[in-house]
């Protein structure tokens, strides 16, 4: 089990990090106080089904933040292999960040309401902390990306696993996918519709997928979609997307368009990519 806490100082970017794990497939939870991280991971153990989590603590937890590393302690005991990411920020960063939200920092009460005072007690009692960590972010000088690029490089294997793509077949009878990023249209290619004995059978089918692709037409038309596709991706997950979804789409969405996407799916996972698979209209009859 995969078991990351993050914390560090208020305004460095912690939310920021655990949406980006989120993305990456770990399940998250923002704010938990230290004292629920033992019960917490020995619930996850014992299910089996959740392996990879990041969890956020930070000084939001009042007192019972001051407990975190005996906390952790107790994780280690249980041989739960638990790391510490610290993310933080310079100074005058911080409290630029919270001057341009206009968000209360939660030592601000304590420190008479002056910003400086409350960042340098923050970074007081954070100080063990940081010196126990397994990992550490400034994030100073990051923009989204580049915070996303540095979590990226200390948790995911593979950059692949920070997309998920959705293939979607679709009908446009029926309407093109409104959540659609990249939408291709094949009603060009030859209709097995048109084939009295193939007409009530549907991409799903081995007879259809045959049909389809017994074209020079159809196979080039795959060839010049897939290229057009294994270039794009790369740039998406550069750019920092999360989920792209790809429509392809026929007349009623039940042969040409089922056959395309479900070939684009095998497509991706053979090329290591999360992917998952949707026929929104196979079922639809034409009116």
């Amino acid at each position: 089990m995969e078991f990351v806490i993050i914390t560090g100082l208020s305004g460095s970017g912690k939310s920021q990090t655990v949406n980006i794990l989120e993305d990456a497939g770990f399940f998250c939870i923002d704010n938990m106080p230290p004292q629920l991280i033992p019960k917490f991971a020995e619930i996850c153990r014992e299910n089996g089904a959740i392996d990879k989590i990041a969890l956020v603590t930070d000084i939001r937890g009042g007192s019972l933040f001051l407990n975190l590393l005996e906390n952790i302690d107790r994780l280690r005991e249980d041989n739960i292999n638990a790391k510490i990411l610290f993310v933080s920020a310079d100074h005058d960063e911080i409290k630029r960040r919270y001057k341009e939200t206009r968000r209360k920092h939660p030592l601000l009460d304590i420190a008479d309401g002056d910003i400086d005072k409350a960042i340098e007690a923050e970074t007081d009692i954070l100080t063990p902390i940081r010196q126990a960590a397994d990992y550490f972010i400034d994030t100073t000088h990051m923009n989204t990306n580049n915070l996303r690029e540095a979590v990226r490089n200390l948790f995911v294997e593979e950059i692949s696993d920070t997309l998920l793509i959705s293939c979607v077949s679709f009908g446009f009878m029926f309407g093109i996918p409104a959540e659609a990023d990249l939408v291709f249209d094949v009603r060009c290619m030859p209709n097995p519709y048109h084939v009295p004995d193939l007409r009530n059978f549907t991409g799903l089918d081995k007879c259809v997928q045959d049909y389809v692709m017994s074209f020079e037409v159809s196979r080039e038309m795959r060839t010049k979609l897939f290229d057009m596709i294994d270039f794009l991706i790369p740039q998406y997950i550069a750019e920092g997307k999360s989920q792209l979804e790809i429509a392809i789409g026929c007349t009623g969405g039940r042969h040409r368009s089922v056959t395309y996407t479900e070939q684009l799916y095998a497509h991706l996972k053979e090329n290591g990519y999360k992917a998952r698979l949707l026929h929104r209209d196979v079922s639809k009859s034409k009116k």
